[in-house]
Order: C-alpha cells, then sequence, then structure tokens
C-alpha cells in the first residue's frame, strides 16, 4: 500500500515565499505585468512549449561573472535535494560539456566557441517522449493541451523505466529520503521520497499561472526564451528563423522541444 503521506506531494500550489540562495524572492517570482499577460496569450493557443536556449549570450555573461542563477531558482522552488554524491545527485537543471551533451551532433565540424563549453541541460518535453511509453503506471505522462512532460509523484513506484527509456540523462532516481537535504523548503511545492523518479516540469506551477518558469525569469544573460513552437510569431519561433540551432540526439525521433543557438 502506497504511504500516504505522499498523496498530499499532489497538491501542487502557488508559488514559494521563501528567500533562495543567491536569488531574491521578487526576482524569482515575481513576473512582470507584461510577460505575464504575453505567457496567458501564448497559453490560450498552446499546441507545444518550447525553449530556446542561447548558449552565446549564456557564454559571453559567464566570461563577466559566473552565474548560476537558473539553477538556484529552479532547485530551490521545486525542492530538489542538494546531495554532493554524484552517483545519488538529484538534477532538474545542470549543465555539461558540447562533446557530452551533443556526442551525434551530424557535421563533423562543431562551431569552434562550442568545444570544451558547458551547455545547460533539462528535460527535454519531447513530441515523442520514450520515457511515457515505458512508464507502467502512467506516473510519467505527456500532457495533451501544451506537450509538457509531467511526473507523478504519487503513481511512480521507482522502476525506472523511464530513466531506461530517456536518452539524455534527464532523470533522477531518489536512493534515499531528499527531505533532509533541502536547505530552504518551499511548501508551496511537493516534497518526494525515496524510490521516485523526478525531472523538470518546464514550471507546470507557473504556467498555470501564467508566468514563465523561473530559470527563464531570472536569467540575467537573457539567454532563455520560452514559448508556444506552435504559433509562428511566438519568441521561440522568432529565434529559430533568425539563427542556427541544434538538438540533442534528435535523430533518435524524440523530437525534443529545447534548441541551442551555438
Amino acid at each position: 500500500m502506497m504511504d500516504g503521506s505522499r498523496r498530499s506531494f499532489l497538491k501542487i500550489g502557488g508559488l514559494s515565499v521563501l528567500g533562495l540562495s543567491g536569488v531574491r524572492v521578487w526576482n524569482v517570482f515575481a513576473a512582470t505585468q507584461e510577460a505575464g499577460h504575453e505567457a496567458a496569450a501564448e497559453a490560450a493557443g498552446a499546441l507545444q512549449w518550447a525553449m530556446v536556449v542561447d548558449m552565446k549570450k549564456c557564454w559571453d555573461y559567464q566570461e563577466k561573472q559566473p552565474c548560476t542563477d537558473c539553477m538556484t531558482a529552479c532547485h530551490g522552488i521545486h525542492n530538489v535535494p542538494e546531495i554532493a554524491d554524484p552517483k545519488r545527485e538529484i538534477k532538474w537543471l545542470w549543465t555539461d560539456l558540447y562533446q557530452h551533451a551533443f556526442p551525434t551532433e551530424g557535421h563533423e565540424y562543431p562551431p569552434a566557441e562550442a568545444k570544451g563549453k558547458p551547455f545547460l541541460l533539462l528535460c527535454n518535453h519531447c513530441s515523442n517522449p520514450p520515457c511515457v511509453r515505458v512508464c507502467p503506471t502512467q506516473a510519467t505522462f505527456k500532457r495533451p493541451e501544451d506537450g509538457v512532460v509531467m511526473m507523478d509523484f504519487h503513481r511512480c513506484i521507482g522502476c525506472r523505466y523511464c530513466m531506461a527509456g530517456c536518452p539524455y540523462g534527464s532523470r533522477s532516481f531518489n536512493w534515499q529520503d531528499p527531505r533532509p537535504f533541502i536547505k530552504e523548503l518551499n511548501m508551496q511545492f511537493p516534497t518526494r521520497t525515496k524510490g521516485v523518479v523526478e525531472k523538470c516540469n518546464f514550471c507546470a506551477e507557473r504556467l498555470a499561472k501564467n508566468l514563465y518558469p523561473a530559470c527563464v525569469e531570472v536569467c540575467k544573460a537573457k539567454a532563455l526564451t520560452f514559448g508556444n513552437l506552435g504559433d509562428p510569431t511566438s519568441p521561440v519561433r522568432e529565434l529559430l528563423k533568425q539563427h542556427y540551432t541544434i538538438r540533442r540526439k534528435n535523430e533518435l525521433g524524440t523530437g525534443p522541444n529545447v534548441y541551442y543557438i551555438v
């Protein structure tokens, strides 16, 4: 029988009123009125939420001042534990080198500036997500209204089939109770228990409030752009028209919805 306490984890509420290390509360949670209206307009007819990551802007900013605001905001809001052991760590947003993130990138000569540089990685919220197909309990599912790949923590039985199915390493497994490793608990978002898988949810709880994902909002480099891929006039579609972009392991047919400008 499922632990009754896990039922409470389904109650995903508003946004945290707790501070985050290195990022002020009002910087993380308070979207501008203009951004809120824009997100609401896109959500009304959304086919697929997507993100464009401009690594050039990110690298340029990092050269001036090292920054982890996007990861701090994401992990703080979603009660992601800070576990130092790389074999047990939990990550929603993380970085890895180009050669690891894009091991099968089509062309032989990648942009010189990309070599040896860290890339910001997250769940790709694929159009054809293999993790959804292999989950025996429908704990991981794709929302039909906007394409966000979600996790129902209550349904997860810890079989880790979704982790085996995901070719991006975007999912983490709680080998131990993660709650002792949460520095500042956000009471408005569910914590997880031992034996549960978790990952980025595109800040679904913020989308429900017509707000952009927290990582997008706090990015000082303006390197993260979020929008409706199905709308030709959306910010992401405009960037895709103007720039050469790559996607992780796109040849697998998963249809990743995170694009990178290099």
